[in-house]
């Protein structure tokens, strides 16, 4: 069937993000990021990816790719989300701090961009992993008195973790800009969607497109939560410490393990597939809203800019 009729199940590798007022789409040669500037007019940047598994095949295997490929979206996102921040007025950009202002006299603007970044994302990494992996294992410490059985505690962490997350998507999206970069969110999945039913890219298709899609990022956190809880049933030490240090050790593992979960669920549409995928994409009711023109007009143009000239070299 011709990837143009609307009733074939092309599936695409291109992934996007939703960034401050704009989208980054990612292909498999360009990424693009297009964010609207407060005038109106759309700031865009274009690049050529360079993919570490080209240069390092091991890199690409299964079972490895999927750390590598987080780290790389996590390292290429944070980047994406300061020079999207960095095209709003001056006026809504934070002063640089006295640290800033210190590491930029000593070592040089470039430098000190770069030291401050790695901090961004060593901080960011901290947060994620104490709020979700140190406050759980510190919370059920509290209750070992009552769990006695090493199953049952890893039980009630794991859903613990879950709770917290749940918790925190919701708290987030009570925040105005949050909300905007979930609706941006949807604008992109909305795009995806369109593109992958072989329809014309126009706002007026992509706005009947649904703002789910399987192959998100929540969807994959979402993942590694419950993963992780079958992971972590064989951890037997009882010391909190120590049950959070193998955690954290086991973490590459959990990861790897959801990101072939997550490419399975995304190549196939069964009913094991459809039952898998099902708890992530409830959870897109959390992150994902329904965009406006504005922000369809974003997706559009970063999706345009990264579709590969090679038909079908974007498969999934």
């Amino acid at each position: 069937m011709s990837k143009k009729d609307s009733s074939c199940a092309f599936r695409t590798s291109i992934g996007g993000q939703a960034l401050i007022e704009g989208i980054l789409m990612r292909g498999p040669d360009k990424q693009a990021i297009v964010c609207r500037k407060a005038n109106g007019e759309l700031s865009i940047q274009e690049s050529e990816l360079k993919l570490i598994k080209d240069k390092h095949p091991i890199l690409g295997w299964p079972f490895v790719r999927g750390v590598v490929t987080f780290l790389d979206s996590l390292v290429k996102g944070m980047q994406a989300v300061t020079w999207s921040a960095e095209q709003q007025p001056e006026e809504l950009q934070e002063e640089p701090g006295k640290f800033d202002l210190w590491l930029e006299k000593k070592l040089g603007t470039e430098k000190a961009e770069k030291i401050v970044f790695g901090i961004a994302i060593f901080l960011g990494i901290a947060l994620a992993v104490g709020l979700f992996f140190f406050l759980p294992t510190l919370l059920t410490g509290l209750m070992d008195g009552f769990l006695k059985s090493r199953l049952l505690r890893n039980l009630v962490e794991g859903v613990m973790r879950i709770l917290i997350f749940l918790l925190y998507l919701w708290a987030v999206t009570r925040m105005k800009d949050i909300r905007r970069m979930f609706s941006y969110h949807g604008a992109e999945h909305k795009t995806i969607h369109c593109y992958e039913r072989g329809l014309e890219l126009t706002v007026e298709n992509v706005r009947t497109m649904p703002k789910e899609h399987p192959r998100c990022g929540t969807s994959f956190l979402f993942v590694v939560m419950i993963v992780s809880i079958f992971v972590l049933m064989f951890v037997t030490w009882t010391t909190p410490l120590l049950r959070l240090l193998i955690r954290l050790c086991l973490l590459p593992i959990i990861v790897a393990i959801s990101y072939e979960i997550n490419r399975w669920v995304g190549r196939h549409d069964n009913v094991l597939s459809t039952i898998l995928a099902w708890p992530g994409r409830q959870l897109q009711h959390l992150t994902t809203y329904e965009p406006d023109d504005g922000m369809i007009e974003c997706a559009i143009e970063a999706l345009k800019r990264v579709i590969p000239e090679e038909t079908g070299k974007d498969e999934w």
